[in-house]
């Protein structure tokens, strides 16, 4: 069974996000400021400057200006409000992170695997972890190779265990290096 997540344009994200958003203590008057100016200089199609005016007077309340900016970029239409979630984005990283639509997505996933719990899962060993089972690996694999009786390459991997104290901890390598020596007195 094939799950497929159905399309969601930004107006209806931002029809979603508006209560969170406008709620008290999300955005600051300072961070709207910023929003709006990023709107109104990076992208003057977005905000013109009358526009932009309107929605950073300081005389309105600041609820009242992101809910009235909210608006007006949704009836402006779907680019509009991308843009919108961008300046969001860049000014108030933490906030875009912690929006409704952004949980929605973060969560929807066709193999319903839980992506937080499973990089805790694959991480909780760590990089040395993975070293030491590299190298016990590599030197069996290097080990069987110098084992079997058709190859002639005991001189090779003599100096090739002998240079390699980072590969394998010093004490497989002095059992390898006897085991080797005493093979190739045997034949």
């Amino acid at each position: 069974m094939m799950l497929y997540r159905t399309y969601q344009s930004y107006c209806d994200r931002l029809r979603q996000d508006m209560y969170f958003l406008t709620s008290n203590g999300r955005l600051s008057e300072h961070l709207v400021d910023k929003i709006i100016l990023q709107l109104n200089r990076v992208y003057p199609q977005i905000l013109t400057n009358k526009e932009a005016e309107k929605f950073r007077n300081p005389k309105t309340l600041l609820h009242t200006r992101l809910s009235d900016l909210i608006k007006h970029l949704q009836n402006k239409g779907d680019r509009h409000c991308q843009e919108f979630y961008r300046a969001l984005q860049i000014n108030a990283e933490q906030v875009y992170n912690d929006l409704p639509s952004r949980r929605i997505i973060k969560t929807t996933d066709s193999t319903g695997i839980d992506t937080d719990k499973e990089q805790y899962i694959l991480n909780d060993r760590g990089p040395m972890f993975f070293l030491a089972c590299f190298s016990v690996a590599a030197g069996f694999a290097l080990f069987m190779n110098c084992c079997n009786s058709g190859t002639k390459v005991v001189g090779g991997a003599r100096k090739i265990l002998g240079f390699s104290p980072i590969i394998i901890g010093r004490h497989v390598r002095n059992i390898c290096m006897l085991y080797l020596e005493d093979t190739s007195r045997n034949k």
